[in-house]
């Protein structure tokens, strides 16, 4: 299925294929389930498998996306982490376990590893540094695998191990001794003299980055994609000796358990131990921007021999930094400015419209091709309609181009009208199917609909892959999809279910054994769990989550099918807009359920136990909080946002979805500044005589007793 002149294909916008067209257009198509997934796989990708699909830039646009549509959404609290599995290695247990049998093996970090606030602009970062006194500490910011070394009473080191989710991350020791950047015995005469709490000896921890200098990978680029990857690969090898051949290298940014006083002695003791400490400075604040351009220009000239995304900017008098304290996700008394994209001025082609899977057609800029941040750049999305409407784009406009962040292009703004003043018309029918083309309002702009997308060309393409995937039938791919559609072998995810060796063998690439191992892929997947099940229809706001609520609180799919407006509104965290577009989409799914029932076993859920659950409410009544409901607004400082909910539930509370009279207590974190819409409509249903109760974070603590 060849596209039209006036057509370009996206990839289905979800949790297994990034759609980077949507994306680039400021993700028109994704719910806030959708990102909340996405944004959940690509930190397992990054913690976990050191192997992430995307660029930093774009996960950066992914978390402001879901801000945007849901800024007390749970995954925002979970940023950065990832999920260890096994039992965890602490580091008095080390002795007894030699590194070579560690390998791997789950770490507890003795304090968090966060991840740092970002910024983009000067702005930002002097109103950042009006927050603390004394002097600035600027330094690279590396891409590479951040890595956390302990050594013991004697200097020498025991424990190296990965940063994982901030709180647990993956035993190194055996490789990183292959490292030669790493000292394995810190210098004598400098150990000696660190200060260490109340006079006594400390207990050394050095943090840094391992990374492979751009040099050593020209060996490899030919087979890897970046120095990044490659390096997290390195130094996870199963093989003894092998790390070493990689010659990586190691940059230490941060020395713990001493009592130095400021950032400036613990990189003098960091040089004076052993290590070999990048490039670093003290600047005066009125030349911060400065020194971001110069670390920006000198990347640019290819003067560095590594990888950075930005520079980073941290308070030097450890006295300021723990006054400023630290949120669950990043330190406040560090800042890293993220580097921006280069800026160039080309002419302008073409505007195609791009339809994704839900059927949004989405403006994309064609231009004369442009080198920008080391890279050919001839497309960029339009964002929305808004934005399409406001750049008044004509034929053979010379138009500013900028690839933000270093990855993503954006239209600037029209330098100069074209000649011909030929305007670009937003279409009235769909360039995929032709049908009528719809516009609707959503809270972040305006954008363009096909109003069948059940049966438009495109959407059905990524109608038919997002079924696959959620379900988890391997193999079937954009290329093997194209072709069974265009064979008029698929048309709805029913249909996967009827394929035959015979048909698919013929499919190019494809022979009897492929085919064969498609059919049984498909055959192994004939009972689904309801959660997944109803994920794999593609509704809009039946993400995972949602689909795990309606599965949990109505438990079969008859259940969810029959289900009416007021029952899914009682549902913790589904509001009228959801609602509505949940019935509608059952409404409009409902053909395609009773064709999916012909050849699936849905798995529901077991009914509810009266009693079971009794005696759970009896026994949560009995807890600390007694059956109280609490929510939580602003940045706490105890624990993550999950985690205060877990504590509630562990002494005998109910989280709340959000503020109404039926709630017991609004928690405001001890890091909050200005009031938040939810503490405002809270004191708001006070004064109207609601009795519900704004407290501290302090005082949630206190009656939990912690």
């Amino acid at each position: 299925m060849a596209p039209t002149a006036k057509q370009v294909d996206s990839a289905a916008p979800d949790v297994s294929g990034l759609d980077t067209a949507a994306i680039e257009a400021g993700l028109p198509s994704f719910d806030a389930d959708t990102l909340a997934a996405l944004i959940r796989r690509t930190n397992h990708e990054y913690w976990n498998l050191h192997a992430p699909t995307i660029p930093d830039p774009v996960y950066d646009r992914l978390v402001e996306g879901l801000r945007r549509l849901d800024p007390a959404h749970p995954v925002l609290d979970e940023l950065g982490e990832a999920t260890p599995e096994g039992p965890v290695i602490e580091a008095d247990a080390t002795a007894s376990i030699p590194p070579a049998e560690r390998l791997g093996a789950p770490v507890r970090h003795t304090r968090a590893m966060l991840s740092l606030d970002k910024c983009y602009g000067p702005e930002d970062l002097y109103s950042w540094t009006e927050k603390f006194e004394g002097e600035v500490l600027v330094m690279p910011k590396m891409d590479g695998v951040a890595c956390s070394l302990r050594y013991d009473a004697e200097g020498k080191l025991f424990l190296a191990a990965t940063r994982g989710n901030g709180s647990e991350g993956e035993d190194i020791t055996v490789n990183v001794l292959e490292v030669e950047d790493v000292p394995q015995q810190l210098d004598p005469a400098a150990f000696a003299e660190l200060p260490g709490p109340d006079g006594a000896a400390p207990a050394v921890e050095v943090r840094g980055e391992l990374f492979m200098k751009l040099s050593v990978f020209e060996r490899y680029k030919e087979q890897y994609s970046n120095p990044r990857n490659l390096t997290a690969g390195a130094i996870k090898h199963k093989e003894r000796g092998k790390t070493k051949a990689y010659t990586l290298s190691f940059y230490a940014y941060d020395l713990q358990g001493t009592e130095l006083p400021t950032e400036r002695e613990k990189f003098a003791s960091l040089r004076a131990l052993g290590f070999a400490v990048e490039e670093c400075d003290f600047v005066p604040r009125g030349e911060l921007q400065a020194a971001y351009e110069r670390w920006s220009a000198r990347r640019s000239a290819d003067e560095i021999d590594y990888e950075i995304d930005g520079v980073v900017y941290r308070a030097s008098e450890v006295a300021e930094q723990r006054r400023m304290g630290e949120t669950g996700h990043h330190p406040r008394w560090s800042m890293a400015y993220k580097f921006q994209g280069d800026t160039g001025t080309t002419t302008l082609e073409e505007v195609l419209w791009s339809v994704s899977r839900t059927g949004t057609i989405t403006p994309v800029a064609i231009f004369k091709p442009i080198e920008l941040s080391g890279a050919m750049i001839a497309r960029a999305g339009l964002f929305n309609l808004n934005h399409f409407d406001e750049l008044g784009l004509t034929a053979g406009a010379a138009i500013e181009v900028t690839r933000r962040g270093g990855v993503i292009p954006y239209v600037e703004r029209v330098v100069t009208p074209g000649a011909e003043g030929e305007t670009f018309d937003i279409p009235k029918r769909c360039p995929a199917c032709n049908s009528e083309a719809v516009r609707r309002k959503k809270r972040d702009g305006e954008f363009l609909y096909c109003s069948k997308p059940e049966g438009c060309g495109s959407a059905r393409l990524g109608e038919l892959q997002h079924f696959a995937k959620v379900v988890d039938i391997q193999g079937f791919g954009p290329k093997v999809v194209t072709q069974a559609v265009d064979a008029g072998l698929l048309s709805s995810p029913a249909d996967f279910y009827t394929l035959r060796v015979e048909d698919l063998e013929e499919f190019d690439r494809l022979g009897r054994r492929s085919a064969e191992n498609l059919v049984a892929q498909v055959d192994a997947h004939r009972r689904i769990e309801l959660p997944i099940f109803l994920q794999s229809l593609g509704i809009d706001h039946l993400g995972k989550q949602n689909a795990v609520l309606l599965a949990n609180e109505f438990r079969t799919l008859a259940g969810v099918r029959g289900v009416s407006r007021e029952a899914l509104l009682e549902v913790k965290g589904i509001k009228d807009a959801i609602a509505d577009a949940l019935l509608a989409g059952l409404e409009t799914r409902a053909e395609l359920i009773d064709a999916l029932l012909e050849h699936v076993t849905v798995v529901d859920l077991p009914e509810r136990d009266p009693e079971a659950e009794a005696e759970a409410a009896a026994a949560a009544a009995e807890g600390a909080l007694g059956g109280k409901t609490f929510l939580f607004t602003g940045a706490l400082e105890a624990f993550t946002r999950k985690q205060a909910q877990e504590k509630v539930e562990a002494n005998g509370g109910v989280p709340a979805s959000g503020v109404s009279k039926s709630l017991d207590y609004l928690v405001v974190g001890a890091g909050k500044g200005a009031k938040s819409s939810k503490q405002k409509k809270a004191e708001k249903l006070i004064d109207g005589g609601a009795a519900l109760k704004v407290i501290s974070e302090g005082d949630f603590l206190a009656m939990i007793g912690e």
